[in-house]
């Protein structure tokens, strides 16, 4: 499953109102660590389906995104629940970090809850 492209005119509806947590990216195509991550969300977007939503804002296309969360570097990813932020991480890594920095277990139903 390939992750959501998050703007400003779909942020409301498709973050802030979501049902589900949803895991944001603030990323830029220059970004190397970025583009290294980018194969691993889209994993977690497939292992995830229906019960996370993966979204990424391009901070060179949508800077009042960025700002209104005060990024400073990139990667960041958020993940938000009811339109707040409940984690936060800067930097890559693997999956299994991604998972545990963000508490991805404890935020995200598990498959048989759905």
């Amino acid at each position: 499953m390939t992750p959501l492209n998050v703007t400003s005119q779909n942020f409301q509806q498709d973050v802030v109102e979501s049902t589900v947590p949803v895991l944001l990216d603030l990323w830029a195509p220059w970004c190397g660590p970025c583009r290294a991550i980018a194969p691993v969300l889209e994993e977690m977007a497939t292992a995830y389906a229906g019960r996370l939503t993966i979204g990424k804002i391009n901070v060179d296309e949508e800077p009042q995104l960025a700002a209104q969360f005060g990024v400073r570097g990139i990667p960041t990813m958020l993940l938000m629940q009811n339109g707040q932020i409940v984690r936060t991480m800067v930097g890559a890594g693997p999956r299994v970090v991604i998972e545990r920095e963000l508490g991805i277990t404890e935020f995200v139903p598990t498959e048989a809850s759905v």
